[in-house]
C-alpha cells in the first residue's frame, strides 16, 4: 500500500512539475514572439524621418515622396539585415555600409549639394534611440 501511495505521488508531482515547465515555455515563446523588430513598421518610420527632413532640408513637394521611398525601401533592407548585427556583426557592419551607401549616392543626385551637406551635417554624434535619424546613419 506504503508503495502504491509513494508512486501515485511521485506521478503527480511529476505531473505538476511538468504542467508548470510546459506554462513558463509558452510564457517565454509568447514573449519573444511580442517582441517587435524597431524597424517593423517602415512607413512610420520613414513619416519621422520625413518629418525631420523636410524642415531642415527644405524638401520640395517634388522631392518629399521621392525621399520617401528611398528612406522606406533602406529602411526594409535594414530590417533585413537586423539579425545580423547581434549574430555577427562584421557581416552586419559590411552590409549596412553597402546599403547606407547605396541611399547616400541616390540622396545625393536627388537634392541639391546644399541640401545633401545639410543631410550629413544632421548626423547624430552616436546612436541615439530618441533621434529618428539615427536609423539613417547607424
Amino acid at each position: 500500500m506504503k508503495k502504491v501511495f509513494l508512486s501515485l505521488l511521485c506521478v503527480c508531482f511529476f505531473t505538476a512539475a511538468s504542467v508548470q515547465a510546459q506554462s513558463i515555455l509558452d510564457q517565454a515563446k509568447k514573449t519573444a514572439g511580442s517582441v517587435q523588430n524597431p524597424l517593423a513598421d517602415y512607413s512610420g518610420v520613414a513619416g519621422s524621418i520625413l518629418s525631420k527632413l523636410t524642415p531642415a532640408l527644405g524638401l520640395t513637394a517634388v522631392q518629399k515622396p521621392k525621399v520617401t521611398d528611398l528612406v522606406t525601401g533602406f529602411l526594409k533592407q535594414k530590417a533585413s539585415i537586423l539579425p545580423l548585427q547581434q549574430s555577427n556583426p562584421a557581416s552586419y557592419a559590411s552590409k549596412f555600409a553597402g546599403l547606407q551607401g547605396g541611399l547616400f549616392s541616390k540622396l545625393k543626385l536627388l537634392l541639391t549639394a546644399a541640401q545633401y551637406t545639410k543631410f550629413l551635417g544632421l548626423k547624430p554624434k552616436a546612436n541615439d534611440a530618441t533621434n529618428v535619424l539615427s536609423q539613417l546613419f547607424f
